[in-house]
């Protein structure tokens, strides 16, 4: 109890907290060059949870009085602090953020939107989900859509040949891009590291996965093929990369990519002080090059690549002192 009166005393301030690493079959090891927290030893590390309101997986603070702090734990004691204008709207934090490394293409998959309810757990939501470039291979591919024409009969024909591959929609991405993947959309990517902001969700239904055995089971890993066809939008064809829009003529170049129903999404690029954050509003800031300093309330928070800073609303609007090129994502809520 008295834990509980000092968290709710306590003036919120900009939060870091600790990336939580997954094994992933499909995973490898280059997240180790963009996170300072050392890798698993040995298992392909396929993604780093950056901030996560998950029950399994709950952030930890890992900066300031509130160390050790989960983020369940703030938006239960400091819930006005944290969401400002946003309160009362929602019970958990809304996104899941990552940071994935897909050495290997991932499984052929599709989420389900919000109304599909009956393929979607108690408690959870549907899953649409962005994804931001940040690395290259000379393999690299993401299959977004399916080919214009393909059929429900059409993919059930290929899943009997092993010819999934041959119904999607892909391009080859390069630094940079950024892809939006909304509910219902067949996708897979493979040879690329990304950043992923997505609904607060966990809900994949694989459709096809390669043929692969997982090393650890010895088993391949187990198919949704029902739900996943069933929550296939087959309108959805031939996704590509979104175009940025730049906004102002500030010092940085900030421009718009994602502006949706679940998550806005700036990318700032700079070296001299910028603002960022928003009066009586939580954002969020990833870093994915460079670092830099933000002032809030007189006190200064150091901030590099890898790494997530959460703006509670409280804070509202603050400095950023860039040292040297930075490239910052900045991310809000829906609704906003």
């Amino acid at each position: 109890m008295l834990l509980l009166t000092i968290m709710e005393q306590i003036k919120l301030y900009p939060l870091k907290f600790e990336p939580i690493y997954q094994y992933r079959i499909w995973g490898g090891r280059r997240l180790g060059s963009l996170l300072s927290k050392p890798l698993p030893a040995h298992d392909p590390v396929g993604e780093a949870w950056i901030l996560s309101d998950r029950n399994d997986h709950p952030s930890k603070v890992i900066n300031g009085k509130l160390k050790g702090q989960t983020i369940s734990e703030l938006f239960k004691h400091s819930y006005d602090q944290l969401m400002g204008k946003h309160a009362e709207k929602f019970e958990r934090f809304p996104l899941l953020l990552k940071f994935l490394d897909c050495k290997e293409v991932l499984s052929v998959q599709v989420h389900p939107s919000d109304q599909e309810k009956k393929y979607i757990p108690k408690g959870d939501s549907g899953k649409t989900e962005a994804w931001v470039v940040l690395e290259t291979g000379k393999d690299s591919i993401i299959y977004a859509g399916l080919k214009p024409g393909t059929t429900e009969e059409k993919i059930r024909d290929s899943l009997e040949k092993h010819k999934v591959a041959d119904d999607l929609a892909h391009f080859k991405p390069k630094q940079g891009d950024c892809v939006l993947i909304k509910a219902g959309t067949v996708h897979t990517l493979g040879d690329v590291v990304v950043f992923e902001v997505q609904e607060n969700s966990d809900v994949t239904f694989r459709l096809y996965d390669w043929d692969r055995v997982d090393k650890k089971t010895g088993k391949p890993r187990d198919l949704q093929v029902e739900e996943a066809i069933a929550c296939i939008d087959f309108t959805k064809t031939a996704i590509g990369p979104i175009k940025p829009v730049a906004e102002d003529d500030g010092p940085d170049l900030r421009e718009k990519i994602f502006d949706n129903a679940h998550f806005k999404l700036w990318r700032l690029t700079g070296s001299l002080p910028f603002m960022v954050g928003k009066e009586a509003t939580l954002r969020v800031l990833v870093c994915i090059e460079g670092k830099g300093e933000l002032e809030s309330n007189n006190d200064l928070y150091t901030f590099g690549k890898g790494e997530v800073m959460l703006i509670p609303a409280v804070n509202g609007a603050c400095p950023f002192v860039p040292k040297g090129d930075v490239i910052l994502l900045e991310i809000a809520l829906p609704g906003e």
